[in-house]
């Protein structure tokens, strides 16, 4: 595979993932589905072009320790929105 191939196919994924943030917002669950897609699109567009200009890995590292707080914090989220009410409708979430 050439490059702009490898390039296309990590924008469509960024694409894809966006797509589903928008347009999925009934359940919390799919809204963090999409947005880790994201993040793993952008993961791996910055580790392909990282490996390309033969950099240092140091900045993935960063990224991926910035990607797991964001997880646990989503899924903190979700934990306390299905132990409050029941389940992780965003029309049961009240934000007062």
């Amino acid at each position: 595979m050439n490059i702009f191939n490898i390039v296309l196919i990590i924008i469509f994924m960024f694409i894809i993932g966006n797509l589903i943030f928008v347009s999925k917002h009934k359940h919390l669950l799919i809204i963090l589905l999409s947005l880790e897609f994201m993040v793993l699109s952008i993961f791996l567009f910055m580790l392909f072009i990282l490996s390309y200009i033969n950099m240092n890995m140091y900045m993935l590292m960063v990224f991926l320790v910035f990607a797991v707080c964001e997880g646990t914090l989503g899924l903190s989220i979700l934990v306390s929105m299905i132990r409050t009410p029941g389940n992780d409708y965003f029309q049961s979430f009240n934000l007062l």
